[in-house]
């Protein structure tokens, strides 16, 4: 079960991460249109940090193909996560990066709103590398980082849907993530909010880490 944990702010907090056993290090790369993005120079420094097997999973929630090209080009992440608007990075875009960038695994954000969201993720089978369902509300400019659940039964059907990895985000952390797992039967599954210190600094609480961790490896 591939553990994926988010918002990595610090050199430091990704090699405690790394050594933590995380599969996954999440950055989320940005010129400051989103809360919390982190320009390209500190996350290199950040990259720089993470210690194998684990790998780093960069964010971005650009809305053009020019702009996810240009970063992908400075940093060659291992995977690239692709968050923006389903209208704003399509398929067509996503296959013209990984024949640009061959080296580079592309996850793709799923919001998991309603039953279209079925027909969605489907569309995307064979397209991107990973899928990662993650809760989303209309009025929302982003996926994700809401710290609330979603339908996991809707989940699961996609899950059992697809022939792609699908990892599961929304709400997730040390006290639910075993019984998430054993609901939706995911390659993989994803904490932000629920992992984060509980000061607002939107720092890692490493011990919250180590929990989710070993809650995993129980279920």
């Amino acid at each position: 079960m591939l553990t994926q944990i988010y918002e990595i702010t610090s050199p430091e907090e990704a090699q405690a991460l790394s050594r933590i056993g995380i599969d996954h290090i999440g950055i989320l790369v940005g010129e400051g249109a989103f809360p919390r993005e982190i320009p390209i120079g500190r996350a290199r420094e950040i990259m720089n940090a993470i210690e194998p097997p684990s790998k780093a999973s960069v964010l971005t929630l650009a809305p053009d193909i020019a702009s996810v090209r240009a970063l992908v080009d400075a940093l060659r992440p291992p995977i690239l996560h692709i968050g923006s608007q389903l209208d704003e990075i399509g398929i067509s875009d996503v296959r013209s990066l990984k024949t640009s960038f061959p080296g580079v695994a592309i996850m793709r954000s799923i919001p998991v709103s309603g039953r279209e969201s079925l027909s969605l993720a489907k569309s995307w089978d064979g397209a991107a590398d990973f899928l990662l369902l993650d809760t989303y509300r209309a009025e929302d400019r982003q996926f994700g980082a809401l710290g609330i659940t979603h339908d996991w039964a809707l989940d699961r059907a996609i899950v059992e849907a697809v022939a792609i990895p699908v990892i599961i985000a929304g709400g997730l952390g040390p006290e639910n993530v075993a019984d998430a797992i054993r609901a939706i039967r995911p390659t993989g599954v994803d904490s932000k909010t629920r992992t984060d210190k509980s000061d607002g600094s939107h720092t890692k609480d490493l011990e919250k880490v180590r929990a989710f961790t070993a809650a995993v490896r129980a279920a």
